[in-house]
């Protein structure tokens, strides 16, 4: 990609990585237009907060909004947990992440408490049936503020997402953040207040017990599940270089969001003008809980899918010299890359740890950037000088990682990939060139005949070179 068009074949490694660049990735310089955009990002998450605060305080009162923040927080981390889980090849940057969680769990929740109740007063003034601000109101409402957010990532940080896992992550995000504000109005205030204005804080108690059961543990799913079809068009957006795609995908995500929304509130509501429980027993088990299973079959192959894009991308970097074979079997799987790590503290120590965690991430986010030059998403010469900057600096970051734990396991036999095989020496000193297999067997890193290893990163100590290779 560095120094050809798009898709073409990766820098050759002829010139070795200059001193001190190893790992530093390019950096946008915060000027003063983004400096007042990120300040009113804040400024606003901040206000909303502020103002659900109040809002749910001021209905509902200070003891039963905080025992509702309390209940409604103990469910957060689980399922923050899940998404991260999805997340584990290629982790997403912390402060995007938390934004998307503060946009849904402030912003959307404060866009749609205002709408919703100035829709439900419209319909009320109206004669018509209240339910229908839950039907028809309230699911395009919270779907398009909770989308909102993720949808500023991708027009604004698109190098950011790497497909749908991510959009799965970031709405997911969105999704928790908005649920965990809602449920602190029921939780506190349809359970603890309402018991305690009845019946004592004994009944308050109970019911705050009850909905707990049935709208979080039984429920919880349902915000995140919606959300996520948005998070499905998204990234497919995000990944594709057709510009109808970029919009129809993202809006078709969006509309089903709101229709599985919008069925998900009808359920109840005919239950209860037909008087028949029925109705949303067998919805509930006929309807969303095989697309919830369905979802979650689905994120869970495509975080497979993820993996396994470091075998279709990375060969293009053995071809060229940059990485061996064994090395792209190892980044494959989870359990490989958990096996290298352990690999790399045997024989390097913390460092080697370190090091094999930092050259996993940029490795996968390489695979990435390659997919994405293929797929022709850079239109702009100045996206593909980026592009071709950061592969440079990707693979400048490998180099550097790789020193600390390549050729250093005195268990194996020491070895030289150059592109094309192996030269491997043995322990009795015979010296022999052997051709790569079709399967890697053996996922441990050699060394390169490329470039030399780069300077080792500041702070850093790493293991003594072993002797020089001998051709």
């Amino acid at each position: 990609m560095a120094d050809t068009p798009p898709g073409g074949a990766p820098p050759s490694p002829s010139v070795p990585p200059g001193p001190g660049a190893a790992l530093r990735m390019p950096l946008r310089r915060l000027g003063w237009r983004r400096f007042l955009v990120l300040a009113g990002l804040v400024l606003l998450i901040a206000a909303c907060a502020v103002f659900m605060v109040y809002t749910i305080g001021e209905n509902i009162g200070v003891q039963a909004l905080l025992i509702g923040t309390v209940a409604a927080i103990l469910p957060v981390p689980v399922l923050v947990a899940c998404f991260l889980w999805l997340d584990r090849y290629e982790p997403e940057p912390l402060k995007y992440l938390i934004f998307c969680f503060t946009w849904g769990a402030f912003v959307a929740t404060a866009a749609s408490l205002t709408v919703n109740d100035f829709a439900a007063g419209q319909i009320a003034h109206a004669k018509l049936p209240a339910a229908l601000t839950g039907v028809l109101v309230a699911p395009f409402v919270e779907e398009s503020t909770k989308a909102l957010g993720p949808i500023l990532l991708l027009v604004f940080r698109r190098r950011q997402w790497s497909g749908i896992i991510d959009g799965l992550v970031y709405c997911g995000l969105s999704a928790v953040g908005f649920a965990m504000v809602e449920n602190i109005l029921y939780l506190g205030g349809y359970g603890f207040a309402t018991g305690v204005d009845r019946y004592g804080p004994a009944t308050g108690a109970q019911q705050v017990i009850a909905i707990f059961i049935v709208r979080i543990l039984l429920f919880g799913f349902a915000h995140p599940l919606f959300t996520s079809m948005t998070g499905v068009g998204l990234g497919i957006a995000a990944r594709t270089a057709d510009r109808r795609v970029r919009v129809l995908a993202p809006v078709a995500g969006l509309l089903v969001a709101m229709m599985l929304h919008g069925t998900w509130n009808l359920l109840p509501t005919l239950s209860q003008a037909t008087n028949q429980p029925l109705i949303m027993l067998y919805g509930f088990i006929g309807l969303m809980v095989p697309i919830f299973f369905g979802m979650v079959g689905l994120a869970v192959w495509l975080r497979a899918w993820e993996g396994r894009l470091t075998e279709r991308r990375l060969p293009d970097y053995v071809r060229a010299g940059w990485l061996s074979p064994p090395e792209v079997a190892a980044l494959s799987s989870l359990g490989r890359r958990h096996a290298a790590r352990a690999w790399a503290r045997r024989v390097a120590g913390d460092a080697g740890v370190k090091a094999m965690r930092g050259y996993q991430f940029a490795a996968t986010r390489l695979a990435l950037l390659r997919d994405g030059s293929l797929r022709g998403l850079d239109r702009k010469v100045t996206d593909q000088e980026r592009t071709a900057r950061e592969e440079r600096e990707l693979l400048e970051a490998i180099t550097a990682y790789r020193s600390f734990f390549a050729g250093r396991d005195p268990q194996a036999p020491a070895g030289v990939w150059d592109g094309d095989r192996y030269h491997l020496r043995f322990p009795d000193g015979s010296e022999r060139a052997v051709n790569a297999p079709d399967e890697p067997v053996v996922p441990i890193p050699v060394v390169l005949g490329g470039p030399p290893p780069a300077p080792a990163p500041p702070g850093w100590h790493a293991p003594q070179p072993g002797p020089p290779w001998h051709a």
